[in-house]
């Protein structure tokens, strides 16, 4: 009640209510309602008193239903003093969470006596529901660009002491760090491109580079590919084996020493894979972040965004791929890491006497390319017109990046082990 009179008092009591809460975070209806009422006021650059929220309320037709006039009265009558405000504002605040545990904590108790899944299904769900909590009340408030700039200065000064092309988790490819410095903490890198261009075995070269060369800590979703299938795969690049002998058992011998020295040094890799099928955003979330609170990963890979599943309530497919695209980015700026993920282009690439993809191919939603900060494209135009001049040839195309420039590099694809290589490294 103190919150709503001190609004009714006070102009800027309104904006600084309307900054920290939200109409759902008051536990009457009556109040949820005053509290729309005084912000259809604000947002129409309306006063605010007593006499025009009385008036809203009229020409909403809820007036009478909320309490009528003397309800209004007796909020500003109970008001000590305005200047609390944003004291009253995080008791609203925090009542509204502790109703939040309260109402999750007996659906998780529920969910408990009737699931019939898998216990560990059960306990994503759990973890979601108590994570959406806090990403409901999450908000962020300006701060003066002093505070900014000082922050920004120190990275300055770090880049200006290390005096490195690549500021960012190296991808291992030297051609392309030179052009992207590196995959950047927070940032939405897309790889895509048509079947068989490359797609995973670049995510899984990257993902070499930085979890076994680097030591660093990653989290592998993968969508398309089992755990099992995705680590024999890596194994094989790795050791430099050819996969498709691997998996029908006609290698030699002597590949034996090469894949167990591979499998001995992915094992000690700070690599967590995770092969949930059609993960929908929520379950991604909550797992990421679990990885990131027990693991500290610096880098998420993502295996591929259109098999992930988007909200029940979506139209169409196409607002169901830009809620995903969105919540990637969002993710990626949460835990402050990069986050890689596989697309598809659409099938106008093969219509196109080149095949060179494009950013309009990116299939099922422009919204990909608006919340991507760096998009690579790839094209083996060995695949389509095979000649001496592209055999083992690959061209990642940067079509978007935020931060840099836009342009190509060549890498090298040694389609019998699946991965790339810099140009430097290719085996004749």
């Amino acid at each position: 009640m103190a919150v709503l009179g001190s609004m009714l008092l006070d102009e800027k009591a309104v904006s600084i209510a309307i900054e920290m809460l939200k109409a759902d975070y008051f536990y009457k209806d009556s109040h949820r309602k005053i509290f729309e009422a005084i912000c259809n006021l604000f947002n129409d650059a309306k006063a605010v008193d007593l006499v025009t929220a009385n008036e809203e309320l009229k020409r909403m037709g809820i007036l009478e239903s909320v309490g009528g006039t003397s309800l209004l009265t007796e909020l500003v009558n109970t008001v000590p003093s305005t200047i609390n405000i944003s004291h009253y504002a995080h008791l609203v605040k925090e009542k509204s969470i502790l109703r939040s545990l309260i109402n999750n904590a007996n659906q998780i108790a529920g969910l408990a006596y009737e699931y019939e899944g898998n216990a560990d299904e059960a306990l994503d769900r759990a973890e979601t529901l108590i994570f959406n909590i806090r990403d409901s009340r999450r908000t962020s408030s300006a701060v003066h660009l002093k505070e900014i700039i000082q922050t920004s200065i120190e990275q300055i000064d770090q880049a200006y002491q290390k005096k490195t092309l690549v500021s960012g988790l190296p991808t291992g490819f030297a051609d392309l760090d030179q052009k992207t410095a590196g995959l950047h903490p927070s940032d939405l890198i897309i790889v895509a491109g048509r079947p068989s261009m490359g797609k995973s075995a670049f995510a899984l070269g990257v993902t070499e580079r930085i979890g076994v060369v680097n030591k660093t800590p990653l989290a592998f979703f993968s969508l398309e590919m089992s755990k099992e299938q995705l680590v024999q795969r890596m194994i094989c690049a790795h050791a430099r084996v050819d996969a498709h002998k691997v998996r029908t058992g006609f290698f030699a011998p002597s590949d034996w020493p090469k894949l167990t020295a591979a499998a001995g040094k992915l094992s000690e890799a700070p690599i967590y894979v995770d092969d949930t099928p059609g993960i929908s955003v929520m379950e991604l979330r909550a797992k990421s972040r679990r990885l990131k609170a027990h693991h500290d990963i610096q880098f998420i890979v993502l295996d591929y965004l259109q098999l992930m599943r988007g909200r029940d309530r979506m139209e169409n497919r196409q607002q169901e791929i830009s809620e995903i695209s969105r919540s990637l980015k969002a993710l990626a700026r949460e835990l402050s890491v990069p986050l890689l993920a596989i697309s598809q282009l659409s099938r106008a690439v093969e219509s196109r006497q080149d095949r060179r993809p494009q950013l309009s191919d990116l299939r099922e939603s422009g919204a990909i390319e608006q919340d991507a900060d760096l998009v690579i494209l790839f094209l083996r135009e060995e695949y389509y017109n095979p000649t001496p001049s592209n055999e083992g040839m690959a061209e990642a195309i940067i079509a978007k990046q935020r931060n840099g420039p836009v342009g190509s590099v060549k890498l090298a694809f040694i389609k019998e082990y699946a991965r790339f290589d810099n140009l430097s490294h290719r085996e004749e």
